[in-house]
């Protein structure tokens, strides 16, 4: 893909340590529109010079979550609680990768949605998962000692 047809893309809005170690995330569009885009760099390849499936899983799971997230007025927020990936083609380094997104349903507790990563106009994995809804003072309390991992 070309430095043009990317340029509509901004730095992800939110990011963290993990996401940071796993390349430059960029995104544009919001709710179920958004696209989420990354460059495959060294450190995303395994040894073949293809994009690991972890990074892939990774970026199918950044851009569920953020997708639901940001579908939501106010903004929701979400914890995968079951992610499955089929892998029908590779990334190269240097590859461009898009996400596209298609939320199911948003329940009281779930939400149920599915990713495809492309290269180009090739899919090459279909992401399919679901998360559960939390608020804010869940995550706090797990947080503050009650033995949570999230």
């Amino acid at each position: 893909m070309t430095e043009s047809a990317t340029s509509n893309f901004k730095p992800v809005f939110r990011s963290s340590p993990f996401l940071d170690a796993m390349g430059s995330f960029q995104y544009h569009g919001w709710g179920e529109d958004l696209v989420m885009g990354v460059r495959v760099e060294k450190q995303a390849c395994n040894a073949r010079g293809i994009a690991h499936a972890g990074f892939l899983t990774g970026l199918a799971d950044v851009a569920l979550g953020y997708s639901l997230s940001t579908s939501t007025d106010p903004p929701g927020r979400y914890l995968t609680v079951n992610l499955s990936l089929d892998f029908s083609g590779n990334a190269k380094l240097g590859d461009w990768l898009e996400t596209s997104v298609d939320i199911q349903k948003i329940g009281k507790r779930l939400a149920f949605a599915n990713a495809y990563i492309q290269v180009n106009e090739s899919r090459i994995a279909r992401a399919s998962a679901v998360f559960a809804r939390v608020n804010s003072q869940v995550l706090h309390e797990k947080r503050d000692g009650d033995g949570g991992s999230q």
